[in-house]
């Protein structure tokens, strides 16, 4: 009788286990997904930054060549109205481009629904491409910022 009682026991607890560990499984394959999701917001974020000094410098050598323009003679400042019209559009261009970065820092939420991993994942995956824009607009600036800077 001991015996049985023993091995009841032991089917008891191996079964509760057996349920749990499914869940726990679900749990944990969600989990990884929106930690691995995270992961990728969190690099597309960290490739963004590293273009933040390249917009900055971009920005600075736009604003030298505006400088110098207008120490020009009016003459020269009239034939080079076009340039500096280019110039003034692609200082804009890379504020903007700037500016998406710093908005999108701001909004993001690391911590945001912790507690709903399926809604975790839906927000994180609205965020990946929302970063992935901001990159996009980041290094289109700068490619045309450096083609517009070289051109002579």
């Amino acid at each position: 009788m001991k015996f049985i009682v023993q091995a009841f026991l032991i089917f008891m607890f191996a079964g509760c286990n057996n349920s749990g560990t499914s869940t726990d499984k679900d749990d944990k394959t969600t989990r990884s997904a929106s930690d691995s999701l995270m992961h990728e917001v969190l690099k597309q974020h960290d490739i963004g930054m590293a273009k933040m000094s390249k917009i900055g410098d971009a920005k600075n050598r736009i604003q030298h060549n505006l400088d110098s323009i207008s120490k020009l003679s009016t003459d020269l400042q009239k034939k080079s109205l076009q340039y500096r019209m280019e110039l003034d559009s692609m200082f804009n261009r890379l504020i903007f481009a700037d500016r998406g970065m710093e908005t999108w820092m701001n909004e993001f939420n690391m911590d945001s629904l912790k507690n709903n991993e399926k809604e975790q994942l839906k927000y994180l995956e609205s965020e990946k491409e929302k970063i992935s824009k901001v990159n996009e607009v980041m290094i289109s600036s700068l490619q045309k910022a450096d083609s517009l800077l070289n051109k002579k």
